[in-house]
């Protein structure tokens, strides 16, 4: 589902090139669940963004449920995203002007779905929404938002999740339910799963769990070696 070779990605600043990744090798099979753990600035985040195209490597190859993003442009990594692709942020990005309806309708209508509003609406109910359809995001809780979200990422069925780090805005409770109801929709749906998290409990959770540091995926040697020191 996910191939990434050999990824590098360097930024310009006012002090010189920022390497961002160096080097990523990652295969995440269709169906499979990978936690990503690592400190802050590690580049969790970005390869994540990589991961959906919405971040351009600097070199190496990014493959996903088949597609090479190398030499496709912008319009053509949006329609793919829309089409193949969930995403849930820390911070929801539910549009506020729109109904928690509108919020999950709008990227199935920019996908071509004819009965848009109806698979929004049974996607609300699936996260336990139902009475909160005509509700706008200023009047949800921070964890009826995420669930917002999470109807949202879910609802056209994609081949893959893309989680970064969904429970960072709530308060511990809100949060396990969140990370369970997740689990248990992509079970469910059987949809690849990659979860950026602080959490080692969380991450656990997944099938496998890949450290970051420094931009590089540690091998499970090095990971024992800093677990122990």
């Amino acid at each position: 589902m996910v191939l990434l070779e050999d990824v590098h990605l360097t930024l310009e600043s006012r002090a010189g090139a920022v390497n961002i990744l160096r080097g990523i090798n990652l295969n995440i099979e269709t169906g499979e669940s990978v936690g990503v753990v690592g400190p802050s600035g590690s580049g969790k985040s970005t390869m994540l963004a990589v991961t959906a195209g919405l971040e351009r490597t600097s070199t190496g190859r990014v493959t996903v449920a088949g597609m090479a993003y190398e030499g496709q442009n912008e319009d053509a990594l949006a329609l793919f995203r829309r089409r193949h692709i969930g995403i849930v942020f820390q911070a929801f990005h539910l549009i506020p002007a729109m109904t928690a309806l509108e919020n999950v309708a709008v990227p199935l209508e920019l996908s071509g779905d004819r009965n848009a509003f109806d698979t929004a609406r049974a996607s609300l109910s699936a996260v336990g929404l139902e009475d909160r359809v005509d509700h706008y995001p200023a009047q949800l809780s921070g964890g009826e938002q995420q669930r917002v979200a999470l109807a949202r990422a879910f609802a056209a069925e994609p081949a893959l999740i893309l989680a970064d780090e969904p429970t960072g805005n709530l308060d511990t409770e809100t949060g396990q339910q969140i990370i369970d109801l997740m689990f248990e929709i992509r079970a469910r749906e059987n949809t690849t799963l990659m979860l950026i998290t602080h959490d080692a409990a969380v991450a656990n959770r997944c099938d496998r769990v890949v450290h970051l540091n420094d931009g590089r995926i540690e091998a499970p040697a090095e990971v024992a070696r800093a677990t122990a020191t």
